[in-house]
């Protein structure tokens, strides 16, 4: 009767023949080579090698060399990758401007990928050097902490101002956590003409759309690539979707609407039994909202104490049971 054969998994998902094997090899000092044939990933990914006195026997590898090894092939793989990434950006920037795709009038691209920071801020820089009428954007996250402002910012509030001074007009979606944020407050202090911002508890991801005719979206969660988008539908979809989140936003500058309490439970807190109920862990909540995990669940935790919960399955009947969530008149 043959064996099973041994179903292909990654490092980071060890199987538990080879997990168990490779425990004992360590205890033991060495294993015999029939014994691993139950587990071959644990000679594909190195962690046994055979012994230099007995070929018939395997001795491990010590784990701190072995993740090491494995830690150094994962980066040069995403290294290929990244290169991989760049070759394709570069291709395809080409072949978007043959004939038949654009026109000799007009041979942008409608769609680009943008490798690197420097890359899309340069990029940016470049586009809104042109803009001429607005500055629309959606700033989920906080950027770098106020001691670090003047260094970080003064790139973009020069670029931001030079359009406030040809007569164009600024725009910002911020999260209900962000309004009081160093950061912000600095940049909006710094500006001086058609600015105003918004929030709500919850937007979309990071946004800057130019003249309603560029836009430019993430491309990956590292925020090393981002799409250029000058195709018209698309563009037009990105701003209809900003002028209803727009609307729906309370005013945070320059002048700020109060976020009243109801019921002892702030907007915020609101906000967080609304994705409590949902059944969202504390740290999609967190990201959902635009908050670190810790404040999160300091939040969380008020929340708890202001309605008398003992447990986090209690908390969500007690949300629901208070009517907090209930449309306000």
């Amino acid at each position: 009767m043959t064996s099973a054969p041994h179903p292909p998994h990654a490092p980071e998902d060890l199987c538990r023949a080879g997990t168990e094997l490779y425990e004992r090899a360590l205890r033991e000092g060495r294993v015999d080579t029939g014994e691993a044939h139950a587990a071959p990933c644990l000679t594909d990914f190195g962690l046994l090698q055979p012994a230099v006195d007995d070929p018939h026997r395997l001795e491990p590898v010590a784990p701190a060399v072995a993740l090491h090894r494995l830690l150094r092939t994962s980066a040069e793989r995403i290294a290929r990758e990244r290169r991989r990434e760049e070759r394709l950006a570069e291709t395809f920037e080409a072949l978007m401007t043959v004939e038949g795709y654009g026109t000799a009038a007009d041979t942008t691209p409608t769609l680009r990928l943008l490798s690197g920071k420097d890359t899309i801020n340069r990029t940016l820089t470049e586009v809104l050097t042109h803009a001429s009428r607005e500055l629309l954007t959606i700033q989920p996250r906080a950027g770098l902490p106020p001691q670090r402002v003047e260094a970080a910012y003064a790139l973009a509030i020069r670029r931001d101002q030079t359009l406030l001074d040809r007569g164009g007009r600024i725009r910002t979606l911020y999260p209900h956590t962000l309004r009081h944020s160093p950061t912000t407050v600095a940049y909006h202090d710094r500006l001086d003409g058609d600015v105003e911002a918004r929030a709500l508890d919850e937007i979309t991801d990071r946004l800057i759309l130019v003249d309603r005719e560029v836009a430019f979206i993430p491309a990956d969660g590292s925020r090393d690539l981002a799409l250029e988008i000058r195709h018209p539908a698309i563009v037009r979809f990105l701003a209809t979707t900003f002028d209803r989140l727009w609307r729906l936003a309370t005013p945070a500058f320059p002048e700020a609407a109060p976020q009243p309490s109801r019921d002892g439970i702030t907007p915020r807190q609101r906000a967080i039994a609304t994705l409590l109920v949902e059944g969202h862990t504390d740290a999609v909540i967190a990201d959902r909202l635009g908050m670190n995990i810790r404040t999160a669940r300091v939040h969380i935790a008020k929340l708890a104490a202001t309605l008398g919960s003992q447990s986090r399955a209690q908390l969500g009947y007690l949300i629901g049971q208070s009517g907090i969530l209930d449309p306000e008149d």
